[in-house]
């Protein structure tokens, strides 16, 4: 493929300008396991690690990367996944296993963390280090990390990662919470949550803790994220009035502030720090395209950053790790069109090794655009998405699929290889996904707007996304149809609720129809802070639920339905999927496509039923927006 070639022939790559109808591709395409799902690098730069999906597991290699020569092999067993991998020496790491029933669940990590030197020795169990995190890896005692639980309120533990033995440094009274460490060592802030979602943070005086800042889930933020690197202030991400969170140095003595950066639209996703981990060089934001603001222009490695940058045209750049050296800088680079290739760039040759390309059989050339598009909706605000056209699609309006993300708090789209969306566009279909009010990302004010809206104000930013496109001539209005997953299928039923005639057809997958069962079925409710969740997020009355429930409004569905459900589904059980089935039925609109996989969760995970559920899905789009529509409504 392509990626072997040297590293000049990637670069020149961009998405093609073709005019003719795209090659329609196999369905499985689209869906095959990746090749690896993480890589990462050694202290030392000497080896890499390597996650490997291999049917129901995940597996770990590690190399040497002089050679790629393999030196080692884990393998936890069936449904167990290698997730990710933390070094916590130049020979040792620990492995984060984790539990994935539907494709989309969250992992659920495992109690016991495992260790192992890179060659395969001393592989031990290191018991309930998965209901820790990591604070601080301690680089100059090899032989502990410091890491935080909480059990009633905040623990700070040094744990010996060769034989798992633990003990207490420090304790804050939070119940959810979480330290911030100097470069020194000493315990200076700590950030937690409580049972009811508010959140704290708290600073360490002495013997005692001062609280810094309050606020209710939504509200406005204030969090210590690292010491400058002289140790004397620290770098705070705070927001007011619900706009996106900046960045700003406070001194901790004077309470003096220094504003950093900051992006009116969204607040930063990532951050880049120096290979000694003194220093903040620069923070990622994703304002439609991902890009960085650095803030330390000087220092030696953000110049080697910023040339990365700008050596992969077309492409974002993501950095996944440093030799404590600085020396090797590892690498991902990826677009809309590449599922994304891992390179490792040596700062004393100027030299970039290729050294792995997750789904290698995808052709860029062969993939769609994805744009960053935004619209004002009805009551002036301005909102943000992608839209993505297939390749050949000429000027005139497109078949289109309104696709809203799952979630939805917290979560947004991005830019980037999405499988779903390719496979649609490689269809003929325009793509339309939509940040709508409630998504995460653009400030706690924008995302606080989605609380107890989720079918109404959520859904009519969507509802005016469409006819955004619709007036720039994009869709076709007789051409419309909707599709989503977990809370992506409760909106594409609920836009349909609540415009009746606007689309043609709706898929829901794995989705919420009932709000009231919300609080009583699956897994949100059985913990204290799920139920608070539900209650600062769904409408208050029980009449207002039934009113933003699809369940409860089938009259107003009149066009045709297919439904998705795993029936080991846990997040959203199967009494939701029953419910809106019954309630069709009984009003002489069963769904027309209904697929139930009994091994299933929230999210079809097996390769087979990932094809046969695609491939259900492109007839049924065919039929009504599709070429076998005939174009008329």
């Amino acid at each position: 493929m392509f990626r072997r070639f040297l590293l000049v022939a990637l670069l020149a790559l961009g998405p093609a300008l073709a005019t003719a109808a795209p090659e329609r591709l196999p369905v499985g395409e689209f869906f095959k396991d990746p090749e690896f799902t993480s890589v990462s690098l050694s202290p030392s730069g000497k080896y890499i690690t390597v996650s490997v999906p291999q049917g129901d597991r995940t597996v770990l290699a590690a190399f040497e990367i002089d050679g790629m020569k393999l030196v080692g092999k884990w393998d936890y067993g069936e449904k167990r996944h290698i997730e990710r991998v933390t070094w916590v020496n130049d020979e040792r790491f620990l492995m984060f296993v984790s539990r994935k029933v539907g494709r989309f669940d969250f992992r659920v990590g495992t109690p016991d963390v495992y260790a192992s030197n890179v060659d395969g020795t001393q592989r031990a169990d290191m018991p309930n280090l998965g209901y820790y995190d990591i604070v601080d890896l301690t680089w100059d005692d090899p032989r502990t990390i410091l890491v935080q639980r909480s059990v009633d309120s905040a623990f700070l533990s040094r744990y010996d990662v060769y034989n798992g033995r633990v003990s207490t440094v420090a304790t804050a009274p939070v119940r959810f919470g979480g330290f911030l460490l100097d470069h020194e060592g000493k315990v200076r802030y700590a950030l937690g949550q409580q049972e009811d979602q508010t959140t704290v943070t708290l600073r360490r005086d002495g013997d005692r803790w001062t609280t810094v800042h309050t606020a209710e889930m939504g509200g406005d933020v204030r969090i210590p994220l690292m010491f400058s690197g002289d140790n004397k202030r620290v770098y705070f991400a705070t927001s007011e009035e619900g706009r996106p969170a900046g960045l700003v140095l406070v001194d901790p003595e004077t309470g003096d502030e220094t504003p950093v950066v900051s992006n009116p639209n969204v607040q930063p996703y990532t951050y880049l720090t120096s290979s000694d981990d003194r220093e903040l060089l620069a923070v990622a934001f994703m304002d439609g395209l991902p890009g960085y603001e650095f803030i330390n222009r000087d220092h030696p490695e953000s110049k080697t950053y910023a040339g990365l940058i700008n050596a992969f045209p077309q492409h974002a750049v993501s950095f996944q790790g440093i030799s404590r050296d600085g020396r090797l800088v590892l690498f991902r680079a990826y677009s809309d069109v590449d599922p994304g290739a891992y390179y490792l760039f040596d700062r004393t040759t100027g030299a970039a090794q290729f050294l792995l390309a997750s789904m290698e059989w995808i052709d860029p050339e062969k993939m769609a655009e994805m744009r960053a598009v935004s619209f004002t909706a009805r009551d002036g605000t301005r909102v943000h998405g992608y839209l993505t056209l297939p390749n050949g699609a000429g000027k005139g309006p497109l078949p289109l699929v309104l696709n809203p993300h799952g979630g939805p708090h917290g979560i947004r789209d991005m830019w980037g290889f999405n499988p779903e969306v390719q496979f649609l566009a490689n269809r003929g279909y325009a793509v339309l996904q939509v940040n709508f009010r409630g998504s995460g990302g653009y400030g706690s004010g924008f995302e606080r707007k989605g609380y107890r809206n989720w079918g109404t104000t959520m859904v009519d930013d969507m509802t005016d996304a469409v006819d955004w496109a619709i007036a720039q001539g994009i869709a076709d209005k007789d051409r419309i149809c909707t599709y989503g997953a977990s809370y992506g299928g409760y909106a594409a039923l609920q836009t349909v609720v609540r415009e009746p005639v606007k689309y043609r057809c709706t898929i829901g997958y794995v989705g919420v129809y009932s709000l009231p069962l919300m609080f009583k079925d699956g897994d949100i409710p059985e913990t204290e802070s799920g139920r608070a969740f539900l209650e600062r997020v769904m409408p208050e009355t029980l009449a207002e639920q039934q009113r933003q429930s699809p369940a409860f409004n089938v009259d107003k569905i009149r066009i045709p339905v297919m439904l998705v459900q795993g029936a080991k589904d846990q997040r959203v059980p199967m009494s939701q999927y029953r419910l809106l089935k019954k309630n069709l039925t009984d009003a002489g609109r069963a769904p027309e496509v209904d697929i139930v996989e009994d091994k299933e969760g929230h999210g079809f995970y097996d390769y087979d039923n990932q094809v046969e559920l695609y491939t259900a899905m492109e007839k049924f789009l065919d039929k009504y927006i599709g070429a076998g529509a005939g174009g008329s409504r």
